[in-house]
């Protein structure tokens, strides 16, 4: 299982790539694969505020419905439309077309309460 090095992880199965003030946020190879083959993502709305743990999406797959949880505070700046049509991309690469939505960070301190590649992979060894 994928888990690259320079991302952050939640403890809840999302990545977060910070550029800026702004993060893009997916679901972990370890989470897609959790859920099965992913038939449909509810995106969260662009210019929606969000908060830090906070549930603002959803993922429908074969085996559950399941919600993201965004990593950060902020605002929604942009949304991954592609997954209307495409949700199969959380799947087939989900550190890359298959991001979901960017925030543009409110508490940039929050990044610390994140874990790096090592620590999220320990986290899941441990489970």
């Amino acid at each position: 299982m994928e888990h690259p090095d320079g991302l952050r992880y939640s403890a809840e199965h999302e990545w977060v790539a910070v550029d800026g003030d702004r993060a893009r946020i997916g679901i972990t190879d370890f989470a897609q694969d959790a859920l099965g083959d992913v038939v449909y993502v509810q995106l969260p709305e662009v210019g929606a505020g969000v908060a830090a743990n906070a549930s603002c999406a959803e993922v429908e797959s074969t085996k559950s419905v399941s919600d993201i949880y965004s990593p950060l505070s902020g605002t929604v700046v942009e949304v991954n439309a592609t997954l209307a049509d495409a949700p199969e991309q959380l799947n087939q690469d989900p550190y890359g077309a298959g991001w979901i939505f960017v925030v543009r960070v409110s508490d940039p301190a929050e990044l610390e309460s994140l874990m790096d590649a090592a620590a999220y992979r320990a986290m899941i060894d441990a489970a």
